[in-house]
């Protein structure tokens, strides 16, 4: 009997890339090479196949640390995990565990947060899925445990942190025809800065290659926030430039202790058209009910530790 590929399946890629893939068609890959300050997903293909994230700001170099997809913090115990003009290096230093499947694919990792000085502050296990929806729309679920190396750690009160979010030029409101939609209904960043919502909605111009040449559609990113997440639901640091992200810490600090790790859980799907809400709001409480996942040591000899999801009932 001929072997049968799952349809959704990570392929491991030179130069510390993981390439997430359905039907052999990439939809999203991670970037974990250590000339970068920190690990990144690029790029996160949108239904048409084309990119709807960005590296960079569109007009200010002073923001090449957004590298479209990826977490970091403003100050962590005093060291600065943000921008690029800090020592501090995020590093990923294993990968747990790859889990192909026909309804999605798993990626499991062990990420440690490093001072300028060298020392571990915390380690990040970060579990990573998609899953194809309506067709070629995509979800990414991205599940972090954050466990203090030494007996705690402090996440200082800022806008900057965790899974921060760089959309593409067209998408972006102030160099495309964007729009940033809550989980409210409300629009616009004037509207949106600083406000709390379930969800945020990123929606806007990419280009799709058909046989009659390269013509422009609608589509887009909602990034949900999770119940369980400390502060839910988030209050949102989102730019007309193409820019939003769930601030963790925006009122308060937050101090992890190894005796209790935190746990945050995010949700983006990458859809056609403009958001719909109807569709968002079921989207959102689908994953405020879904358990998520555990790592956990493998009995197979040739295995190191497996990823799943946990059942229904777990929580």
């Amino acid at each position: 009997m001929a072997y049968q590929f799952p349809k959704c399946q990570i392929v491991p890629l030179p130069d510390q890339q993981v390439s997430f893939q359905v039907d052999g068609v990439e939809r999203l890959r991670w970037n974990f090479n250590p000339n970068y300050p920190r690990p990144f997903f690029f790029p996160f293909n949108g239904p048409a196949g084309e990119c709807l994230t960005r590296m960079g700001h569109p007009g200010a170099p002073n923001h090449d640390h957004h590298r479209s997809v990826w977490f970091a913090h403003a100050k962590i115990d005093g060291e600065d995990f943000w921008s690029d003009n800090s020592t501090a290096r995020i590093r990923q230093k294993t990968w747990l565990a790859y889990a192909d499947g026909e309804d999605e694919t798993i990626m499991a990792t062990r990420v440690g947060w490093f001072a300028g000085s060298g020392r571990e502050l915390m380690e990040q296990e970060l579990v990573a899925a998609i899953r194809p929806v309506s067709g070629s729309e995509t979800l990414l679920e991205l599940q972090s445990t954050f466990t203090p190396t030494g007996n705690r750690v402090t996440l200082e009160q800022s806008n900057f942190g965790f899974l921060a979010v760089r959309l593409a030029k067209g998408i972006a409101t102030h160099w495309g025809d964007g729009q940033i939609t809550s989980s409210e209904e409300v629009e616009g960043e004037e509207m949106l800065f600083g406000q709390s919502a379930a969800w945020m909605d990123y929606s806007g111009a990419v280009i799709k290659r058909e046989d009659s040449g390269r013509v422009a559609v609608t589509e887009g990113i909602t990034y949900f926030d999770h119940s369980a997440n400390p502060g839910y639901p988030a209050h949102w640091h989102v730019r007309s430039d193409g820019w939003m992200g769930a601030s963790l810490c925006r009122h308060e600090p937050i101090v992890i202790n190894k005796a209790k790790p935190l746990r945050v859980r995010y949700l983006l799907h990458a859809h056609n058209g403009a958001v719909d809400p109807v569709a968002a709001h079921i989207v959102q409480q689908t994953f405020n009910a879904n358990p998520g996942f555990e790592v956990f040591a493998s009995k197979r000899s040739h295995h190191q530790f497996e990823v799943h999801r946990k059942p229904a009932s777990s929580e």
